[in-house]
């Protein structure tokens, strides 16, 4: 019964496989006119706006991703931090739920195929023990994509404070040869290469089409992104604007903060990575124990 399940979920996926096949979704009018000009490439969508499933992840994406994306935005059950890491990551919400599915549907037949496999060879085992197997590594398949995007993420963002750092240097050095705040965050970003310089060129971008202060656009990329120093520094910033305090001071203020964090962060990796080194050596230690004393103690043990 298990083995015709599965032949018949192949089975459909591949006649499904084949429809979309021949049957293609439409690219966007953008693709479509970039498309004609000789030598151009397809222009590449904003941060915001998720790629077409047909770009983003091939028939998976498209079948399973945008039904599910789009009943988690109708229902609100996608999470504000999930939103914020594959902001992050430039990941649509449709392809980390195409694969949080696939590994779920995964590891759901994966304990019945092994049954059956063993049941062919003779190998019989109890109903229950393949069952709770299956539901147990679905759950785990679903879950195992919201772990590597937090730990994917939180790598983003530590590479991100350290070009942020960068950019308020190059700020203060601007500034302190005579340019003005928008001129001198814009010139500062110019520099830069990657994806900091790159939200940050769009954010300055973004203020300006919208007659807006540059500190505006960088807390809103702040919490965009989940980088609470992109935040502190619109705070600081904005104080700075209107209050009448020392740009150029608060800036380096920041910089100098930005960069006392990471080092802090980078001594307690050091640490962590030293107790981690030395829990093997704990373990060989005890065992090494053990086949010392293990005669000693059978001995005792079998002479009372």
């Amino acid at each position: 019964m298990t083995v015709a399940l599965v032949c018949g979920a192949g089975v459909g996926l591949g006649l499904l496989a084949v429809v979309r096949g021949l049957f293609p979704p439409r690219p966007p009018l953008a693709v479509a006119l970039a498309r004609l000009q000789v030598g151009a490439t397809p222009p590449r969508p904003p941060a915001s706006t998720p790629p077409p499933p047909s770009e983003a992840g091939g028939v998976a994406v498209g079948l399973v991703g945008v039904p599910l994306a789009r009943l988690a935005r109708r229902l609100g059950l996608a999470p504000r931090w999930l939103a914020r890491d594959l902001a992050v990551l430039e990941r649509p919400l449709e392809r980390h739920l195409a694969e949080k599915a696939a590994l779920a549907l995964f590891g759901l037949l994966l304990a019945p195929a092994v049954a059956a496999a063993l049941a062919v060879a003779g190998i019989g085992l109890p109903l229950a023990l393949p069952a709770w197997a299956s539901l147990a590594l679905a759950a785990g398949g679903f879950l195992t994509p919201d772990l590597g995007i937090r730990a994917d993420a939180a790598r983003r963002r530590r590479d991100l404070r350290h070009a942020l750092s960068s950019f308020l240097d190059l700020t203060v050095i601007t500034l302190a040869g005579g340019s003005g705040v928008e001129g001198a965050l814009t010139d500062a970003a110019s520099v830069g290469h990657g994806f900091t310089a790159a939200q940050l060129r769009r954010a300055l971008a973004a203020a300006r089409l919208r007659r807006e202060p540059p500190w505006a656009a960088l807390g809103r990329l702040g919490h965009q992104l989940g980088v609470g120093e992109l935040v502190e520094l619109a705070a600081s910033m904005e104080l700075a604007g209107t209050e009448g305090a020392k740009v150029r001071a608060s800036l380096a203020a920041k910089a100098a903060s930005v960069r006392a964090h990471l080092l802090a962060d980078a001594e307690t990796q050091a640490q962590a990575a030293t107790e981690r080194m030395s829990l093997p050596v704990v373990l060989l230690f005890a065992g090494f124990l053990v086949f010392i004393g293990f005669p000693a103690v059978t001995r005792v043990l079998t002479g009372i």
